[in-house]
């Protein structure tokens, strides 16, 4: 799959304020200062598509961004969306704004209709976090599927990066009937990128079949 444009589209308070759209959606979340719109940006092939910021909790509403690719049929491009959402963790902001972004997220995550696959962002420079492992495991209570993304494999040695990861998955075994994908990313190197890139166009493809 090649990406051939991809805009911003709309930012949403709330998820009944959310655009009604029918393509594919394919939301993006993690806790503050994971590297989310770092990663979406090199998934997008542009510096500046989603916000990047060193402040944790800047992004505070739901970022939808139009997707153009070419291919699930020869000769056809096809549409979906990117959605951005407000980070779970360490946001310095008071207990009810943090209760509002909760409760929005929640909503969207049970309520999108056209919501396909959540991507969970994981720090791969640490050993694996609480509020981490009991997001995926809220995921799995809801029965929304979900892959991982390891974050930020540049920023530190091989080797640990190797460790943190088989470590989050061993965690994961230990609450979960079954392991889910995972890839290990750079936005920077543009490590891993790629397999995401063909990751969501095999679920534009089974989503185009009606699977």
């Amino acid at each position: 799959m090649k990406i051939v444009k991809a805009t911003y589209l709309i930012s949403s308070p709330s998820f009944d304020q959310c655009p009604s759209l029918k393509a594919p959606e394919y939301a993006f979340i993690g806790r503050s200062n994971v590297g989310k719109s770092s990663i979406i940006n090199a998934i997008c092939l542009q510096k500046n598509l989603a916000k990047t910021s060193g402040t944790p909790g800047k992004t505070q509403l739901i970022n939808h961004f139009e997707i153009i690719s070419n291919s699930v049929a020869k000769g056809k491009q096809d549409k979906w969306y990117i959605v951005d959402l407000p980070g779970y963790g360490f946001a310095k902001v008071s207990q009810s704004s943090r209760r509002r972004w909760e409760q929005m997220i929640e909503n969207y995550l049970r309520k999108r209709e056209n919501l396909n696959r959540v991507f969970v962002l994981i720090d791969s420079r640490h050993a694996p976090q609480k509020i981490d492992l009991e997001f995926v495991e809220q995921l799995f209570k809801w029965e929304i599927p979900f892959t991982i993304i390891f974050t930020k494999s540049d920023k530190e040695k091989p080797g640990v990066v190797a460790r943190n990861v088989k470590s989050f998955f061993d965690a994961l075994n230990e609450i979960l009937p079954f392991l889910p994908q995972g890839f290990v990313t750079s936005a920077e190197k543009r490590t891993g990128v790629e397999e995401v890139v063909a990751c969501i166009d095999q679920y534009n493809k089974l989503d185009a079949e009606g699977l």
